[in-house]
């Protein structure tokens, strides 16, 4: 008869916070890797039995929490790569000039940018999620418009009818797109409405930027897909793999080292 034993105490032991890693959003191989000492082959092989235990669900470039994909609530998504989102807010904060109208999406790298834009002055933001509402609403020289539709959780974003029949009406200067994941395929979302705000958002402005950390390069964390399909550039920390940047459509600009979030970077 043959015994199969259990992993030994040192890879249970990384398999627990492999775990623990991926439920709190920082699923990409590589850089568990990285941040384990091991090869991509040996995270890899760790992933594959701990989705056959349930305990995670694999995904093209790292894995996702739970034995299915799911969204994980804003609040959450917020602790996940803090210094790398907000290296990539504040690449974002320097694109914005007196005098435009900015479009942000909803999630926890467009907030990092609505905080740095609180103390401007002579700029319109157009809120597409409850996060940037809240930040904005008592600033002074912003002038603030909401997007008005169904509030969709855990996300905390704008989407259905209302907000798609409102965008036709607008037309703002650069757009600022949040990702659960971004692929040649375009912008992954956990839900078909989302992919579809997303793409009405991505063809609203002048300009569009996608704002994603490295752990979104490449990953596919769900089956909605709101196509890049006009130009626009990613904004991503540099802690990404040039290898994984290469097959994204569009410019990619490297975000480095940020500025404390409340250190004003322009004048006006």
């Amino acid at each position: 008869m043959t015994v199969r034993r259990g992993p030994r105490a040192q890879t249970a032991e990384r398999r627990a916070m492999l775990v623990r890693e991926v439920q709190a959003g920082n699923g990409n191989i590589h850089e568990l890797a990285r941040r384990f000492g091991v090869s991509t082959s040996t995270v890899r092989r760790d992933l594959r039995e701990l989705e056959l235990s349930g305990e995670i669900t694999r995904t093209y470039g790292g894995a996702v929490g739970g034995p299915h994909p799911h969204e994980l609530p804003l609040r959450e998504k917020e602790h996940g790569h803090r210094r790398e989102k907000e290296a990539i807010a504040a690449v974002a904060a320097d694109l914005v000039e007196t005098g435009d109208v900015v479009l942000l999406d909803a999630g926890s790298t467009t907030a990092r940018l609505a905080r740095r834009l609180r103390d401007r002055t002579g700029i319109t933001v157009i809120a597409a999620g409850l996060n940037a509402i809240a930040l904005l609403a008592e600033a002074p020289g912003v002038e603030l418009i909401l997007l008005g539709g169904r509030v969709r959780h855990p996300g905390e974003g704008v989407v259905g009818p209302f907000a798609e029949e409102q965008l036709r009406w607008l037309g703002p200067d650069k757009v600022f797109l949040g990702a659960d994941g971004v692929t040649a395929r375009g912008l992954c979302c956990p839900s078909p409405e989302q992919a579809r705000i997303k793409h009405l958002m991505l063809h609203a402005g002048r300009a569009t930027y996608v704002l994603a950390d490295h752990s979104k390069i490449g990953a596919e964390p769900f089956a909605y897909w709101a196509p890049l399909d006009r130009p626009h550039t990613v904004i991503v920390d540099a802690a990404a793999r040039p290898a994984d940047l290469e097959p994204l459509p569009g410019d990619t600009l490297i975000a480095t080292e940020p500025d404390p979030p409340d250190t004003p970077r322009h004048p006006g």
